[in-house]
């Protein structure tokens, strides 16, 4: 049985007019696979994207990462196409493709000119219902995944800092774990768990088909009628995400690391996401006060920290509205020389504190607001960007209704409600602070 559904989807200006709108088409395939339509005529050229309701925080332990080796597999070959010849055949069209893989979802995309859809179609398909995994090229893509973690995170003190740091935040969250995967995981996959895990997840029924460009909405479904129809809907593996514990105090770890050359430090409060608050608004107020602490160079922590008393180089805010469970609000921060890292985390802290005892002004508000809103606009200009923010939505289960109204949502904010999200969640029983600190000064001083 067809279902078709339609919703409205608009992007609006400060003054909430109308710069471009397009309605979102969403159909659903007899075997379970949903379709989101999405026209943009101003280029003859369109981005199709694949997303799967499977990520890292969806694998047990002992097999961490393994959705994201499973990408990289992905490209391999099937029954009919052999290892690296979609790449090829993308290329030969003048398209360009690629995939990733996050906590919540694995999604494959390729832009390129409208009148190849169908053949992405085909190609997709082949990889959805026919993939061929090989040892030889399972062993070889091992080597890659390995020297991509290297590269990414050993290689990088920042970045294991913030892997160290997920590994404590988080209790039982499944977010503690890396996406890439530990490196003992990933050194013992086993070719037939690679197999259980695609014949698990990998299925229609469990995936959204997004196109976004120079299409109609009945063409792209008969398309997808043709190319998709035959793949049959599979029983799903079962998956259930544990509940965070309470936090009941702060949490500490200090790094020390030998490649590490400055020191620095991140530091994340346990939060609810927009889908597990029970309160909505307290969602919005939080990613406001985001941008509040960290929009630019007229924002609070750049403004009285980086370039005021000079106490960092660096400093960032950071929340994920749309993640699928609870998450953390980070804060992170390069010290300037001579600046110890308690030194930076309490200047932090005081300007939270700061902001809670004496709020927001209207002014600060708005300024962020129509910060928030142009750089929203903006982005519309990609309609990679389009497709990322539908496919995500629908892969996490945010209703595309509340995508829409994101901008509404946040103009409903009020400089209390940010004041008071601040007070409630930004406290130090919710807290864990994680410090970077290169091995040369520890051997020489300690840690101040």
């Amino acid at each position: 049985m067809l279902l078709i559904k339609k919703v409205a989807f608009s992007l609006l200006t400060m003054a909430m007019m109308p710069v471009y709108a397009a309605e979102v088409v969403q159909f659903q395939l007899d075997n379970g696979l949903t379709v989101l339509v999405k026209e943009d005529h101003r280029a003859p050229v369109v981005t199709s994207q694949v997303w799967y309701k499977v990520g890292a925080s969806y694998e047990p332990d002992g097999i961490t990462g393994i959705s994201h080796m499973l990408e990289h597999l992905m490209f391999k070959g099937t029954e009919k196409l052999k290892p690296g010849e979609l790449s090829k055949i993308i290329a030969r069209l003048g398209g360009s493709e690629n995939a990733f893989t996050s906590q919540d979802y694995t999604a494959y995309f390729q832009n390129i000119e409208a009148s190849h859809l169908g053949r992405m179609f085909e190609l997709e398909a082949q990889r959805m219902g026919y993939l061929k995994l090989d040892d030889a090229e399972f062993q070889k893509e091992r080597q890659v995944v390995l020297e991509e973690r290297r590269m990414r995170v050993e290689d990088s003190p920042e970045a294991r800092l913030h892997e160290r740091f997920e590994a404590i935040a988080y209790t039982v969250n499944p977010y503690r774990r890396p996406v890439i995967g530990w490196q003992k995981d990933i050194e013992a996959y086993q070719l037939s768990e690679l197999q259980a895990w695609y014949n698990q997840w990998y299925s229609p029924n469990n995936a959204t088909l997004v196109v976004v460009g120079d299409v109609q909405p009945d063409a792209v479904f008969a398309l997808a009628k043709e190319k998709f129809s035959s793949l049959p809907a599979r029983q799903m593996g079962t998956h259930k995400a544990s509940e965070e514990l309470v936090p009941v105090g702060e949490k500490r770890l200090i790094v020390h690391d030998e490649k590490a050359k400055i020191q620095s430090l991140m530091m994340g409060y346990a939060v609810p996401s927009w889908k597990t608050s029970a309160d909505k608004q307290e969602a919005y107020a939080l990613e406001v006060l985001a941008h509040i602490l960290d929009g630019g160079s007229s924002a609070r922590l750049s403004k009285e920290l980086v370039r005021a008393k000079q106490l960092l180089t660096l400093v960032d805010a950071g929340y994920d509205l749309y993640a699928r469970l609870s998450t953390q609000f980070t804060l992170s921060a390069v010290t300037s020389e001579g600046v110890t890292l308690a030194q930076a985390e309490a200047a932090i802290k005081a300007t939270v504190a700061k902001l809670v005892k004496e709020g927001v002004s209207d002014a600060e508000l708005k300024r962020v607001l129509a910060q928030v809103e142009s750089s929203y606009v903006f982005e519309q200009d990609s309609m990679f960007y389009q497709g990322m923010k539908l496919g995500e939505a629908a892969t996490v289960g945010i209703p595309l209704a509340e995508v829409e109204a994101y901008l509404e949502r946040l103009r409903s904010v009020s400089a209390e409600q940010v004041r008071a999200a601040a007070q409630k969640w930004l406290v130090d029983e919710r807290v864990t602070v994680a410090y970077l600190v290169p091995k040369a000064d520890v051997l020489a001083q300690g840690v101040k």
